[in-house]
């Protein structure tokens, strides 16, 4: 029980650290109006990478996998809007 409790704490503070870091990307972009910096073509991957994953974690019914991933979905597509947008 205590494991289960400690692994999915570990699975929650991993999904966080990695979602909350595009939150500074997406308020630079906002900001300044520029992604001329941001390859288009790695960042599609990557979005397409955090789709796989919230699907499988859909899959599985793994919550953290599921929260990280949509949350980075969202600030991924922001990017990528803007990425288009200001191209």
């Amino acid at each position: 029980m205590i494991i289960d409790f400690i692994i999915n704490y570990i699975g929650f503070f991993a999904a966080f650290c990695t979602t909350i870091a595009f939150v500074p990307q997406v308020i630079k972009v906002y900001k300044s109006k520029s992604t001329k910096d941001i390859s288009l073509y790695m960042f599609l991957i990557f979005t397409i990478g955090v789709l796989s994953w919230l699907i499988y974690g859909i899959i599985i019914f793994n919550i953290p996998v599921i929260l990280a991933n949509a949350v980075t979905l969202i600030l991924s597509f922001i990017i990528l809007i803007y990425k288009l947008r200001y191209k």
